[in-house]
């Protein structure tokens, strides 16, 4: 199934499975997206430590990933950064369709040597982000840490999530990489089928 939600071209809409894209003046972004997948990704934006982050995040997360962004890193690189949140929380809405039969909450925490990170998410639907990362630098790499959080919120936008991320550490990379390794975790949880669950979970009946 094709069309257009949230300002993204849905290309494969089916269960568990997503594939859109995003075209503004300023990127152009693919996302394909299996819930149910091996951890499969391949990830190319432009910004290798970007890149690293989503790739562990699939990884750990054991959704299989494919993104294709380019976008103006001539001028910085926001626009790519919030634009492929944006559109892989797009595709998480789309993969999760009414989200019925899921457990709907997941939670994890994940060290990293001195690091360590915990992520509580909701897929129900309600966007919220609450982001708590002390990074010490302003880059990791070709990305800045400014950026983490920001990220954080355009995918709890783009895939109607509510999410809470927070860490402690003292090396960014760690700190960083310790964060999305325990959202993935937390994301399968929540994305995963629930034997015990018939329909939707919410008491609502409805998770529009």
């Amino acid at each position: 199934m094709s069309g257009r939600v949230g300002g993204v071209e849905v290309d494969e809409r089916r269960d568990g499975v997503a594939s859109v894209r995003r075209e503004t003046r300023e990127t152009s972004v693919a996302v394909e997206l299996s819930l149910a997948g091996s951890g499969a990704a391949a990830v190319s934006t432009g910004i290798g430590a970007w890149d690293h982050l989503l790739t562990s995040f699939a990884h750990h997360g054991l959704f299989d990933l494919r993104i294709e962004a380019t976008g103006d890193l001539e001028v910085d690189e926001h626009h790519t950064v919030e634009d492929v949140a944006l559109t892989l929380g797009a595709a998480f809405d789309v993969a999760l369709a009414d989200r019925a039969g899921i457990h709907r909450f997941g939670d994890a925490a994940v060290p990293m040597d001195e690091s360590l990170a915990s992520a509580a998410v909701d897929v129900g639907g309600r966007p919220y982000a609450v982001v708590d990362l002390p990074f010490r630098a302003e880059r990791i790499g070709g990305l800045p840490t400014q950026l983490v959080e920001h990220a954080l919120e355009a995918l709890a936008r783009g895939g109607g999530i509510t999410l809470h991320v927070r860490g402690t550490g003292r090396n960014d990379h760690h700190l960083a990489e310790a964060a999305f390794k325990a959202l993935g975790r937390a994301m399968r949880a929540a994305c995963e089928p629930d034997p015990r669950r018939t329909g939707v979970p919410s008491t609502k009946g409805s998770l529009e």
